[in-house]
C-alpha cells in the first residue's frame, strides 16, 4: 500500500469570512483520504464563525478566541494537531483541486521531514498569477540565506521537526515560518521539493505594503541564528533590497 500519512491542515483566520469559505471549498475538492482540518479563528466579528459552523462536516477542530497574532494562532493549531505532517494555510489561500496532495506524497516514505510542492502567488483577486515558487526542483539550505525558499502554503512538515526545533516564535511578526526554518539551518533535516502544484498563495495580509519592515525582520532573524557571518548577511540584505527596488521601478516603467 502506498504511504499516505495523516495530514493536518491548520488555517489561521480573523475577520475574513469570504476568503475562509474559498479556502474550505478548495479543501473539499481534495481526494486525499486522511486529512485533519483545524481552523483557528481570532475571535472574528464579521460572520467568519458562521462560515466555520456551516462547514463543521469538513472541519475537525475549531478554535475561536482572541490571540496574539498569526504565530500564536498557528501554535494553537499545532497543539491540537494529530497528523504526521502539518501544513499551514491562510484564509484566502486555496489548494489545487483533486489529487495534488496524493501526488505529492506518492513514492515517499516518512524519512522526509519537509515535503514541499509548488505554490502560485496570486493577486488579491485570488486568480491573477504573479509568480511560482520554489522555482527549482531540488533544495539546498543555502537558498535560505536569501529568502524563504520553502513557502509554507506548499510545505508539509513532519511533527518530528516541531518536536526537535519548537513551535513558532510569537515575537516574529511577518516571517514566523522563515524563522523556524532558520532555527534548523545548521542541522537541516531531510527535504524534498516535488514538481506538484499545491496551493495558490493570495497577496495581501499582514505584510502587505510593508516590504522594508519584512526585510528588517528577515535580517534580524538571520543574524540571530548565525546562518552566516555578519558581513555576508549585511551584503545579502542590501542585495535583496536593491533587487526589490530595481524590480519595482522596472514594473512601473513597464506598466
Amino acid at each position: 500500500m502506498a504511504y499516505q500519512p495523516k495530514i493536518s491542515i491548520i488555517i489561521a483566520v480573523r475577520n475574513a469570512k469570504s476568503e475562509l469559505a474559498e479556502t474550505l471549498q478548495s479543501i473539499r475538492q481534495q481526494t486525499y483520504p486522511s486529512l485533519e482540518i483545524i481552523v483557528v479563528d481570532g475571535a472574528s466579528t464579521d460572520g467568519t464563525v458562521e462560515v466555520i459552523d456551516a462547514n463543521r462536516d469538513l472541519i475537525n477542530i475549531k478554535v475561536s478566541e482572541p490571540d496574539d497574532g498569526i504565530s500564536d494562532a498557528f501554535n494553537k493549531g499545532l497543539k491540537l494537531a494529530t497528523g504526521d505532517y502539518i501544513n499551514f494555510q491562510g484564509a484566502g489561500d486555496t489548494l489545487f483541486p483533486g489529487d495534488s496532495i496524493t501526488e505529492l506524497f506518492s513514492g515517499l516514505d516518512q524519512s522526509y521531514e519537509l515535503v514541499c510542492g509548488k505554490i502560485v502567488r496570486v493577486k488579491e483577486d485570488g486568480i491573477t498569477p504573479l509568480w511560482i515558487a520554489p522555482k527549482r526542483h531540488s533544495f539546498c539550505r543555502h537558498r535560505l540565506l536569501f529568502k524563504m525558499a520553502l513557502p509554507h502554503q506548499g510545505l508539509f512538515t513532519h511533527r518530528r521537526f516541531f518536536e526537535q526545533f519548537g513551535d513558532f516564535d510569537k515575537n516574529v511578526r511577518y516571517a514566523m515560518d522563515y524563522e523556524l526554518l532558520l532555527r534548523a539551518y545548521h542541522q537541516f533535516p531531510k527535504t524534498i521539493i516535488k514538481n506538484i502544484f499545491i496551493s495558490h498563495w493570495r497577496a495581501g495580509g499582514l505584510g502587505a505594503n510593508k516590504i522594508f519592515e519584512v526585510f528588517d525582520e528577515y535580517h534580524r532573524i538571520k543574524v540571530k541564528h548565525r546562518v552566516a557571518s555578519s558581513v555576508i548577511l549585511a551584503a545579502i540584505d542590501k542585495l535583496n533590497r536593491f533587487k526589490y527596488i530595481l524590480k519595482a521601478k522596472w514594473l512601473k516603467l513597464a506598466y
